[in-house]
């Protein structure tokens, strides 16, 4: 039997988080920023043991890990467990976390994209450097993700790491995430000598980062599960763009369902989140 948030749980999924003009443009000179005491821990537990549920009973990657590829090894992927869960959803709804993400893009509103719960197991592999926005057919940059880990995250567990200020550069945009990608986009960004942001996370900590904001995270060789929650926030507004490579192809059937190139990104799977 599923219980019920109580609503001081639900309310504080919607309190405003105040973020400071230096917060805000730390984000947007570096393309990423993490923030802490976002969650409390009542709230993370909560919300956190039914994403964890959904995701083991919807995960299908069953290899052993010697098995996977590359990317399988980096973590379970579960993607839009707001549409299977009301619970889940009130989490993904949360209106403080899309108002954080609308002051750091400095826009009015933001709309979903999608969700998606990123556990690495124990023993999982890193996750290579990449940058989301390759997958993603928008006509704007103004788009973030909140990372949104379950638990406290140690060094051993692979926390997020972050090239601080590769927004900005266009190297390796072509490059879907890969074997390939960490070794090219690792030795671009170490070229550019941007710095490497790599720490654990408290417990109420999270972060946002920019579509095309570089990142990876190393191996969870803890023997605990590492369970991450994300959203993805594009700018109220947006169109959707041409694909330029197969993923986005995918990614224009799966999220924006009976939508053309042009149309506003304005789909049943795409809800406005917040609005000033």
């Amino acid at each position: 039997m599923t219980v019920t948030a109580s609503p001081s749980l639900h309310q504080q999924l919607d309190e405003h988080y105040p973020l400071t003009p230096q917060q805000i443009e730390q984000f947007q000179s570096q393309g990423f920023i993490k923030l802490k005491e976002v969650l409390s821990p009542e709230v993370l537990q909560h919300y956190g043991e039914e994403i964890t549920r959904q995701v083991v009973q919807r995960n299908t990657n069953t290899k052993a890990m010697h098995e996977r590829s590359t990317y399988q090894k980096a973590f379970l992927q579960i993607t839009n467990l707001w549409t299977q869960s009301d619970i889940v959803k009130e989490f993904v709804f949360s209106r403080r976390l899309a108002r954080i993400a609308a002051e750091l893009m400095n826009v009015r509103g933001v709309r979903m994209y999608h969700d998606q719960a990123l556990y690495k197991e124990p023993s999982g592999g890193f996750t290579p450097w990449h940058a989301d926005q390759y997958y993603w057919p928008v006509d704007t940059d103004n788009t973030v993700t909140v990372w949104i880990p379950l638990q406290q995250i140690s060094q051993e567990m692979g926390p997020l790491a972050f090239s601080a200020t590769s927004h900005r550069y266009a190297v390796g945009r072509n490059i879907e995430i890969s074997d390939d990608s960490e070794q090219k986009i690792s030795k671009a960004l170490l070229d550019k000598g941007l710095p490497l942001i790599d720490a654990p996370f408290d417990l109420g900590e999270i972060s946002y980062h920019a579509g095309w904001t570089f990142h990876r995270a190393g191996p969870n060789t803890s023997t605990a599960p590492r369970k991450v929650m994300t959203v993805i926030y594009v700018a109220d507004g947006c169109r959707v763009a041409q694909p330029k490579n197969k993923h986005q192809e995918g990614d224009l059937k799966a999220w924006f369902p009976g939508q053309k190139v042009g149309d506003l990104v304005d789909s049943p799977l795409n809800p406005v989140l917040y609005r000033a």
